[in-house]
């Protein structure tokens, strides 16, 4: 009887095991023919981006109308109703499935409901209006005092300007677009809304959320929490710059919020600008060199760790420097890397010139083409060939650039004198000023705006209002003067349009760079964080390549526990900076701190 059952209970796992293969073969063939059609739209629609991006001539819309049209025939098949219930019918099996195949399959339900099929004329609407309000965006002619100005013209008032008069004009210049995008945000939102409820979401930023395997109030709670475990370092940081501003302006009475023209940076993310650090400023090196040698040198800082030479294709492909002035086309001079076909076709938009900036700027965007080289592999299906998370991308790439911009490592590249002096506090306090300070503004004022407009349905005629309080409460900024609905200054900012409900990605990226960065220089070069050289590391360069090779086939968070040892947590930042606490507070012994001491 004993043995009976026993061949009995193997001919049913046999039986099992053969059920559980045959399901398997099934939905790998519907895999397959999904990621071959997939891939094929991807390239087109790439392509046809491509050229938009580098190819701009005035009255000339063939190009806009062929990514429109890509762009159409993409959604139509990843939103397809046959896709979607084929799919799901899979789902229903998953015990019996491998967990690659679920992931895709899942992934093909996330792409689905942001271009469902049943909803045609939705999406087909959404994609005409995304496509006007970037062409608005984009497109609007800047004036100041009725003279036609550009983005960088503005920037470089906010730079150097002393007039507070004149700093005035421009950042309110810079406000106008709002007016003239404000009807379309709030068609997007309607429209984004609307569109992804097809496929049972509850809004567009739970839609966007979910990518991370996250409810909204899990994100919410994790952006809340970096805010609040940064908020007492920013809070000095606060202090000292309205101090130090009013100083620089000749404002005597000191204000309890900084007026927003008082700073370099549009939207009040970044003061690095505040601190110059002599010794550190690197322009009067790469004056020396051409853009090209950028390049090549970013090239050979990851071949150093280990990473194999840029394809040929990069060099040939790629639009890597300014246009010519007498050229008869424009192009987007916006930094970018692209994944042209999920494989070994990549290519960057840069307009590369020989200064610090774009130093830092070539780096990171080798990050994201060497991200997407190592897991453009066999083993990694075309669906999942992105990054772990979207933050992810974001994080590798600046914390590259933030190596790259270390004493030792521009030392050891003769982009220092051996033994140059610095001010290393100075250093850190500039390093803040840039890092610490933009958590508030992306875990912050971004994602919160974003949650109210999508969750909430935030009424168009709140637009302006919910975004300077948000502003004043997480950044401690103020217009210089009032702004009332007539503005829409959150659409000012190109994410809230073209780029929406993600904002927490560069917030997440800042954390993450953090911990993977400090793991890295104590664990792996045993130097310090503040101060170390990954060239040459081979074993850094395998550490990357660990977490990269697996694209999003594994989960984010998983890798990074296995990786660094830690969930995710602000607490490699705090370290970093730990040494700037008590140095702020002796700074600021006198003053009166206008932000409350905790934030919910």
């Amino acid at each position: 009887m004993k043995q009976y059952l026993l061949i009995s209970l193997a001919a049913f796992a046999l039986a099992s095991c053969s059920n559980n293969k045959k399901v398997q073969q099934e939905t790998q063939q519907f895999l397959d023919a999904y990621n071959k059609k997939y891939t094929e739209l991807s390239v087109a629609a790439n392509e046809a981006q491509w050229k938009v991006n580098t190819m701009i001539v005035e009255g000339d819309s063939s190009n806009a109308l062929a990514a429109e049209a890509a762009n159409k025939a993409y959604a139509a098949f990843t939103g397809s109703k046959e896709n979607i219930e084929t799919a799901k019918k899979m789902l229903e099996q998953k015990d019996m499935l491998t967990e690659l195949q679920v992931k895709q399959l899942n992934k093909i339900l996330y792409l689905a409901a942001n271009n469902p099929e049943t909803l045609k004329s939705l999406v087909d609407e959404r994609i005409k209006a995304e496509t006007a309000q970037t062409e608005k965006l984009f497109g609007f002619n800047f004036t100041i005092n009725g003279k036609a100005v550009s983005t960088n013209d503005i920037d470089e008032i906010l730079g150097s300007e002393t007039d507070l008069a004149k700093r005035q004009a421009a950042w309110e210049a810079s406000k106008e677009v709002g007016k003239t995008l404000k009807d379309g945000l709030a068609n997007l939102q309607r429209l984004r809304n609307e569109t992804v409820k097809g496929l049972g979401y509850a809004d567009f930023f739970t839609y966007q959320v979910s990518d991370y395997g996250m409810t909204t109030d899990e994100m919410m709670q994790l952006n809340k929490q970096f805010i609040k475990e940064l908020w007492p370092l920013y809070r000095e940081l606060h202090t000292y710059a309205r101090y130090e501003l009013a100083a620089k302006y000749g404002v005597k009475e000191v204000p309890a919020n900084i007026p927003a023209h008082w700073l370099t940076n549009r939207w009040g993310q970044d003061w690095g600008a505040m601190i110059e650090v002599e010794g550190l400023n690197l322009d009067s090196s790469l004056k020396t060199k051409n853009a090209e040698w950028l390049v090549k040198e970013g090239e050979r800082f990851y071949k150093s760790l280990g990473f194999e030479s840029l394809p040929e294709t990069f060099w040939q492909k790629s639009s890597l420097y300014p246009v010519a002035p007498d050229a008869a086309y424009k192009k987007n001079n916006h930094a970018s890397a692209w994944h042209m076909d999920l494989n070994r076709d990549v290519r960057s938009l840069m307009s590369v010139v020989p200064n610090t900036e774009w130093y830092e700027t070539v780096n990171h965007e080798l990050g994201h083409i060497y991200y997407y080289l190592s897991y453009s592999t066999p083993e990694i299906p075309p669906l999942l060939r992105e990054g772990a998370n979207r933050a992810y991308h974001e994080a590798f790439g600046t914390m590259i650039g933030l190596a790259a911009m270390q004493k030792a490592f521009l030392s050891n590249n003769g982009l220092l004198p051996a033994g140059t002096a610095t001010d290393e506090m100075k250093t850190l306090l500039k390093q803040a000023l840039n890092s610490v300070v933009f958590i508030p503004f992306s875990a912050g004022t971004m994602t919160h705006f974003e949650h109210d407009l999508y969750v909430k349905n935030l009424p168009k005629e709140q637009y302006n209002t919910r975004w300077w309080d948000l502003v004043k409460k997480y950044q401690g900024i103020e217009p210089p003067a009032a702004r009332s609905e007539i503005w829409c200054d959150a659409a000012s900012k190109t994410h809230i349009n073209d780029d929406a409900a993600q904002y927490y990605d560069y917030a997440l990226s800042y954390i993450i760079l953090y911990q993977v960065h400090n793991h890295i220089a104590t664990n792996i070069l045993k130097q310090d964080p503040h101060n170390c050289n990954y060239f040459g590391s081979k074993a850094t360069g395998d550490f990357l390549r660990d977490i990269m090779k697996y694209g999003a086939s594994k989960d984010w968070r998983a890798v990074l526990k296995e990786k660094t040892g830690s969930d995710l947590s602000a607490a490699a930042m705090l370290k970093y900076f730990e040494p700037l606490l008590p140095y702020l507070k002796e700074l600021n012994k006198g003053r009166t701190y206008t932000l409350p001491e905790t934030i919910d």
